[in-house]
């Protein structure tokens, strides 16, 4: 079933069809009895536009374009000149479609992250465990998690030990171990273990419900361009009244006068905006851009700060094998085949993300294996044991680790990397080093954002020292860590309020609040998720940074474009109403001519679906590239 405003598209579509169809018959003379053809014309798009115009006077004395639309046609039919008024409601009612096409679609990326909420939860009282709805759970009650649930409410560990992906809320790409006395967020995912819970925030008070009321808050708060014709309606308006009944009383005839109300109708004006967004669009989705809010070009050329989330935009977004130091004393290949043997048997996400990177051969049986929530691995293993994990962990009871190795170890650490120590029997064998790695494109994209004149900043969840390693390597303006969700926001809010212009650049859920509240939002479409893509203005389909100066540099090109256009608009309107009142234009050559302006309008944005940017230019200046 088609819904209703797909209907409403749809049959404003044929209305333009067979209105397009009537005023051909009616150019060429061909008649209909004694009818004019171009009556379809007006009565299917005129009467809808005469019916808004009167609607927006009664009900809001709201005075809009449509209202000078609305004089032009009705003056029009009253006078005789049938041809004329169907042009003008059929290039208004266009103008109309294409400006309907670029505007917010339903806002389906709040309901995804509705939707994401956990729904059940088990609740335990004394020795029996129920099933019962997430919203029931109470502050104090006792909640069980088994491994792959979400955790339906903020709150403390009791018993057990866990791995869990708080990505939602952080961003952080590693899973964290959690055990007794840890703090857990709701909506969170539970990867390992079985543990019980005490909550201390549920329903509306939890984490990811005061996320939620964050992106609708941020909604709300960002204006809605309105269109460059509505904005000098009033002007426009009282103008064409004015011409008009200053040539009548002057001229004495009432042609001139409607002339000048055909010609005043703002076609190429409502043309100027919406025309050049639908081009731009089009060229942005060649460079695998997806823009989801045709206003927010108009929002992305006044840019003048971008904020990066760190996880999955600035990174890849996973934990990497990057790098090794192994004792003098062990041959490398036993090295890797025993971690790789011993990891195998674990469940723990870094595990997984060692053992696809490794891929040995044949591994070995492993005896006695355990896991030790939190801490690493250990089990026997050709009569030799073996223990993976913390620093803590793998150095109780045996000597220090060695000099050399200690020294890049903490060179490691400062980086924000995560390690991995090794144990053979009572010697250390080793570390690696897991790491998730910047994007090998994201350095020079921030280079060329610098060289647009924009700052670049990085908000991250993630610990001090893993996100001023990414933004010394990215060449970042300013790096602002340990950032939840709200946190973002605030900051954002704050640089809005000493008047820059900010864009957001984000891919996971946490990130929604801020994609929304950012006078810009833009998400990583590849690897985000869909909450993300659904609360942004333009998703970056492939992931690709460099997309991003494109995007920019072609939001300003937008600018100008729609600049132009007004121009070409009101200087060809202006000749026209000269003519008009002069009396060397009739209606029907005066609504042929005043809609070059039209015409012009759309030629001059329709180069914008070639642009590109020029990729020696010091200055990154933009210009029009012809295809040769």
């Amino acid at each position: 079933m088609i819904e209703w405003w797909k209907e409403e598209e749809y049959r404003t579509v044929a209305f333009l069809l067979l209105g397009g169809i009537s005023l051909l018959l009616s150019l060429f003379q061909w008649k209909i009895g004694s009818l004019d053809p171009a009556w379809v014309a007006v009565i299917l798009c005129g009467l809808p536009i005469i019916r808004e115009a009167a609607e927006g006077m009664i009900t809001a004395f709201d005075i809009k374009a449509d209202l000078l639309v609305a004089m032009a046609l009705i003056a029009s039919v009253f006078i005789g000149e049938i041809f004329a008024a169907g042009e003008v409601a059929f290039i208004m009612m266009l103008g109309s479609l294409l400006e309907e096409r670029t505007v917010e679609k339903a806002r389906q990326g709040l309901e995804n992250l509705v939707q994401s909420s956990p729904q059940k939860a088990r609740l335990v009282i004394g020795e029996k465990e129920s099933i019962v709805d997430a919203g029931a759970v109470k502050e104090g009650n006792i909640i069980r998690v088994l491994p792959g649930e979400i955790i339906p409410a903020d709150g403390i560990i009791i018993s057990g030990q866990t791995s869990v992906d708080q990505s939602v809320m952080t961003g952080e790409p590693i899973p964290v171990d959690k055990e007794e006395g840890d703090f857990l967020y709701s909506g969170t995912l539970n990867q390992m273990g079985s543990f019980t819970m005490k909550a201390t925030q549920s329903g509306k008070n939890s984490s990811l419900q005061k996320m939620i009321r964050l992106v609708e808050e941020a909604d709300a708060s960002k204006a809605k361009i309105v269109g460059i014709a509505d904005k000098m309606a009033t002007w426009i308006v009282l103008i064409a009244l004015l011409a008009a009944v200053f040539t009548y009383l002057i001229t004495g005839q009432i042609i001139r006068s409607v002339t000048i109300l055909v010609v005043f109708c703002p076609c190429a004006l409502v043309l100027a905006t919406p025309t050049a967004i639908m081009a731009a669009i089009g060229n942005s989705t060649k460079r695998g851009i997806l823009i989801r809010r045709g206003d927010a070009l108009e929002r992305m050329s006044e840019i003048d700060t971008i904020v990066f989330d760190k996880t999955g935009t600035l990174t890849y977004g996973k934990p990497s094998f990057v790098h090794s130091e192994i004792n003098s004393g062990v041959e490398e290949e036993d090295f890797y085949h025993l971690i790789y043997s011993l990891e195998l048997c674990s469940e723990h996400p870094l595990a997984k993300a060692l053992t696809s990177q490794l891929h040995c051969e044949n591994p070995c049986p492993v005896e006695n294996f355990q896991m030790f929530g939190g801490k690493g691995v250990e089990g026997k293993i050709q009569n030799r044991m073996i223990r993976i994990g913390n620093r803590e962990f793998v150095t109780q009871e045996v000597d220090k680790i060695p000099q050399n190795m200690e020294e890049v170890a903490r060179n490691w650490e400062e980086e924000g990397a995560t390690l991995l120590f090794v144990r053979l029997d009572q010697e250390i064998a080793g570390f690696l080093v897991m790491e998730d790695r910047i994007r090998s494109d994201a350095k020079e994209a921030v280079n060329q954002l610098k060289a647009l004149g924009i700052s670049c900043v990085m908000l991250t969840g993630d610990q001090e020292k893993a996100a001023c390693h990414i933004g010394e390597e990215a060449g970042l303006n300013q790096v602002v860590s340990g950032c939840l969700p709200k946190d973002k926001m605030d900051w954002i809010k704050g640089e809005q309020s000493k008047g820059h212009k900010v864009a957001m650049i984000g891919d996971g859920v946490n990130d929604a609040p801020s994609l929304k509240q950012a006078d810009a939002g833009i998400a990583m479409g590849e690897i985000g998720s869909d909450i993300a893509v659904e609360a942004a203005d333009a998703a970056l389909v492939r992931d690709d940074l460099l997309a991003l100066p494109h995007l920019f540099g072609l939001s300003r090109k937008t600018k100008k474009t729609i600049q132009i256009n007004i121009s070409i608009s009101l200087i060809l309107n202006g000749i026209a109403i000269v003519l008009a009142m002069t009396g060397i234009l009739n209606p029907v050559i005066g609504a042929l001519v005043h809609n070059t302006g039209s015409v012009a309008v759309i030629i001059h944005s329709a180069l914008l679906l070639r642009w590109a940017k020029k990729e020696k230019e010091e200055n990154l200046e933009l210009f029009f590239t012809p295809k040769l």
